[in-house]
């Protein structure tokens, strides 16, 4: 005997977001920041420096190096992808090139789960509870709801924000996690395809330096399978077997197996729980409450194939130290349970959702454009006075073509709190329409009047240039051992200098850049001297300084300057 779901959607319920609006809400998802934007620094700016240097040709393709230095997370598909975007596309900016595999795969993530959410609410135990005298929604149409549901879902993921649009291996995996999902969800209907995405999916894992992940995914999806009542579904056995053995034979052949188990360690409890808080708003309160209703059906598809992907990528993180680079690769799973949640949502919880969204990103709206009245009229004084302090050295310029794009967002965001405080309030997935349409909103206004204060702050360009004015064009090496890699990557791709890391490069360059703090003098190793120091417009606890290795002939004359006193 089948048992009643706690789900209850009518037809006026199951109404389909409109698809042109859901694709212009994507698109202003994943386009601003693209183009304009350098490369920040970190993660980003790393990993555009491996690009870069598997593009000119100075690394093997096998074993790609920064400075002479391979990469630490083991990864091989991401730079692949970005050298291969650049050299395809020479004709572009190298940043912007190395960028549009990243857009294509964070596009195709919100795809997949849409998908993947679709055949999940098909099943029989997803489908909402019959009406006594009828009216309720049909198994398509309440499918369609559902997956739009789970893609506002994922746009208003908070944790998704700068990860998602940054062109990291974070990425690449994150549409790894998303394709096992649709695999393992479209097993009863889409059978070959099912097994061939499989296999893809955990073989690109491995090659994104997540292998571990890659293995645990296949196991997990092994026990799904093996107690489903579908044939299709128990058939996706031989696809994981597949991957799972392809994937450890690349990770053992790229050697990207150990350096995940050395970082192995536990978050604290406390920085641990504020982290997981802002990181899945508002898709983790949901998915909670997915869980308590849907209790009973915990062993069913629609929750089964979910939850066993956040259990999985949820142990991974915490194993990791509470990373939010693997705390990322939840994000799909939580999207897709939290669409679950909202027929079985009270008025009044929907209602919270609405407000806390409303007031929220309103705010934030209005605390944007008043800094960018700041940064263009000077007005008002006391912002214009704190941004003075943070970026001294910034120069602005009017952009006509941001402003009409910020103005436009703003209208649009109007048009949707208007739309959402009417009556129409049937749609399935409307308590998600204002969380994923602010962060939509916030996200278009910070890469647009935010943009220039942003590149200066957090790119390496500016810094570069100041080192430009004490380090010769000319200069053989640069000796940087002991500081950050993204100083490697903005070293060799902006300054276009040959960069030497290891404790004995000093021996064989000229020239030497030491990131120290701010009160700290250079230590200045003998037969060298301090050629300057420069520091970062937005950074005010360290110094950059800059050391050049003196002639023989300047040494002796010092010598003899010293024993004729």
């Amino acid at each position: 005997m089948n048992r009643p779901t706690p789900a209850l959607v009518s037809e006026a319920g199951a109404r389909p977001l409109s698809r042109w609006v859901l694709w212009v809400l994507c698109l202003c998802y994943l386009l601003p920041g693209q183009w304009l934007r350098d490369a920040w620094r970190h993660a980003d700016l790393t990993a555009y420096g491996y690009m870069a240097s598997l593009a000119r040709g100075d690394s093997a393709w096998l074993k790609p190096t920064l400075a002479g230095v391979g990469p630490e997370d083991g990864a091989l598909l991401p730079y692949w992808l970005g050298a291969m975007a650049i050299r395809l596309f020479a004709f572009a900016d190298p940043v912007l090139a190395s960028r549009l595999p990243f857009v294509l795969a964070l596009a195709g993530v919100l795809a997949l789960v849409w998908y993947a959410a679709f055949h999940l609410a098909r099943t029989e135990s997803a489908q909402p509870a019959p009406f006594a005298f009828g009216g309720e929604a049909d198994t398509v149409s309440y499918a369609r709801a559902m997956a739009d549901a789970a893609v506002l879902a994922l746009l208003a993921t908070l944790g998704l924000l700068q990860m998602g649009h940054e062109a990291t291996g974070d990425v690449v995996q994150l549409l790894g996690v998303s394709l096992w999902t649709y695999a393992l969800a479209s097993a009863p209907y889409r059978g070959r395809r099912a097994q061939a995405l499989m296999v893809l999916a955990l073989a690109g894992l491995a090659l994104s330096g997540a292998p571990m992940l890659a293995q645990l995914l296949g196991l997990g999806g092994l026990v799904v399978c093996q107690f489903s009542r579908f044939e299709g579904a128990r058939r996706l056995r031989w696809g994981l077997l597949t991957g799972m053995l392809l994937g450890g034979a690349l990770a053992s052949m790229i050697g990207a197996w150990g350096w995940r188990l050395h970082s192995m360690s536990w978050p604290q409890v406390d920085s641990w729980t504020r982290q997981l808080a802002w990181f899945t708003w508002p898709t983790l309160p949901l998915a909670i409450w997915t869980l308590w209703r849907w209790r009973a059906f915990l062993g069913s598809r629609h929750v089964a194939v979910p939850l066993t992907q956040w259990l999985v990528c949820l142990g991974a993180a915490l194993a990791m130290g509470g990373s939010d680079r693997a705390l990322l690769l939840t994000l799909p799973a939580l999207a897709v349970l939290a669409a679950f949640a909202l027929p079985t949502l009270r008025r009044s919880w929907s209602g919270m959702v609405d407000w806390f969204s409303l007031f929220f990103f309103s705010v934030g709206a209005l605390f944007i454009w008043a800094y960018y009245l700041a940064l263009q009229t000077a007005w008002p004084p006391r912002l214009a006075a704190n941004l003075q302090r943070l970026a001294p050295d910034l120069a602005v310029r009017f952009e006509p073509l941001m402003l009409l794009m910020a103005l436009l967002a703003t209208g649009a965001w109007v048009a949707l709190v208007r739309w959402r405080s009417s009556r129409q309030r049937a749609a399935l997935w409307r308590t998600l329409a204002l969380p994923a349409g602010g962060v939509v909103l916030a996200w278009v206004l910070v890469m647009t009047l935010w943009l220039q204060p942003l590149n200066l702050g957090r790119s390496n360009t500016t810094l570069v240039q100041r080192l430009q004015a004490h380090i010769p064009a000319t200069a053989q090496c640069v000796a940087a051992h002991g500081t950050p890699r993204s100083l490697w990557a903005s070293l060799e791709t902006q300054g276009a200098w040959t960069v030497k890391v290891s404790p004995e490069a000093a021996l064989v360059c000229d020239w030497m850049v030491q990131v120290l703090p701010r009160d700290a003098a250079p230590q200045t190793p003998p037969g060298w001297s301090v050629a300057g120091a420069v520091e970062r417009p937005t950074e005010r606890d360290a110094r950059y300084w800059v050391l050049a290795k003196r002639p023989v002939s300047a040494l002796a004359a010092e010598k003899r300057q010293g024993r004729g006193g």
